[in-house]
């Protein structure tokens, strides 16, 4: 079997960003965006996707750290959609209830090709380490804009917003697994209509 991969540079006056996406992998990183809990939220991502991801940032973050997070998740939907190819014989939906000690979150994700985001979940504090809370619903929005998919992401309930952020990355990353796998009985794109494209 062919991995599905790919491969994605951006260069702006903000930021300058190297990220390779291997949806068949089996968890391997190379990760340094700057951005410490960033790093960390994306290791687990790809850890529990088993997904390979290498990812190199370097931004504005003597400005603050939004552009430097927007840029990475534009190129990491960016080479999801890439490495989809014509989203042939996939699963196409999936969805992952993923705890973290008090807190659950639910992922529900449709590779329908359809680019929506809807974030259900509430912060008690500014930031997490070095990422504001209020940037983790544009990062999801992105790679759901970028990325080509039905996205939505909610927090049942939970206290700590570290918590929260680990559990909604562990249930993205569990969800997209499943989403991306391929049926073999499925002959073709998965819809009625014979295509995923907008």
């Amino acid at each position: 079997m062919t991995l599905r991969s790919a491969s994605m540079q951006r260069k702006t006056g903000e930021t300058e960003i190297e990220l390779t996406f291997v949806i068949d992998g089996s968890g391997k990183t190379d990760i340094a965006t700057g951005i410490g809990f960033l790093d960390h939220m994306l290791t687990l991502f790809a850890s529990h996707g088993l997904f390979d991801l290498t990812v190199h940032a370097r931004g504005d973050l003597y400005v603050d750290e939004h552009h430097t997070a927007e840029d990475v998740f534009i190129c990491l939907g960016k080479a999801l959609d890439q490495a989809l190819g014509d989203r042939q014989g996939l699963v196409r939906t999936a969805h992952s209830y993923t705890p973290m000690d008090e807190t659950l979150a639910r992922v529900v994700i449709d590779l329908g090709g359809r680019p929506y985001c809807v974030f259900a979940s509430e912060f008690a504090t500014p930031r997490v380490g070095g990422l504001a809370t209020d940037l983790i619903f544009h990062l999801f929005e992105s790679l759901a804009i970028h990325g080509r998919l039905n996205l939505h992401a909610s927090v049942l309930y939970g206290r700590n917003d570290h918590h929260k952020i680990e559990a909604l990355f562990k249930a993205l990353a569990r969800a997209l697994d499943a989403a991306t796998l391929i049926d073999p009985r499925r002959q073709g794109v998965p819809s009625t209509k014979g295509t995923l494209t907008i």
